[in-house]
């Protein structure tokens, strides 16, 4: 089973990035969520073709949700360590711009679920058994109250 640990510093240049995933929200504060097979999950994929962060979330939020994100910010890593392999999987904040219909991923040919739910709710629906996981959730909503909500 991997370990996982949180950190809000850039990724070390010797750690590769195996995963870039969003919580992204809403005007009035809500978070998108994909379901899939009955679970809440994060959206989000692996970099492609040199992609930045960025291109590989919006592209993400794209193919799965057929949802469009701007302002998208920076949040951090969780490094995570399975026996020998350590990598990185990124994470961000993002604005939604447009909620389009659903529509096949045409990666997975599934159609995804997907729900808006209360920022402070959100560990609840993803109920991560880790703390780093746990830490990320607080420190997303946290960034997102002063990027997106403070007037």
């Amino acid at each position: 089973m991997a370990d996982f640990t949180w950190f809000k510093d850039s990724v070390p240049d010797q750690l590769s990035v195996k995963q870039v995933y969003g919580i992204a929200f809403s005007a009035d504060n809500l978070v998108v969520l994909r379901i899939e097979d009955g679970k809440y999950k994060l959206t989000g994929g692996k970099p492609e073709n040199a992609e930045t962060f960025e291109e590989t979330l919006k592209r993400e939020y794209i193919e799965e949700l057929n949802i469009e994100l701007e302002d998208i910010h920076y949040l951090g890593y969780l490094l995570v360590e399975d026996n020998s392999d350590k990598y990185a999987q990124v994470r961000m904040i993002a604005k939604i711009k447009d909620i389009y219909e659903s529509h096949i991923d045409p990666a997975t040919g599934k159609v995804y679920g997907r729900e808006l739910v209360a920022a402070d709710r959100v560990k609840d629906y993803l109920k991560y058994s880790d703390r780093a996981g746990n830490e990320m959730i607080d420190d997303a909503v946290q960034l997102a109250q002063v990027r997106y909500f403070q007037k």
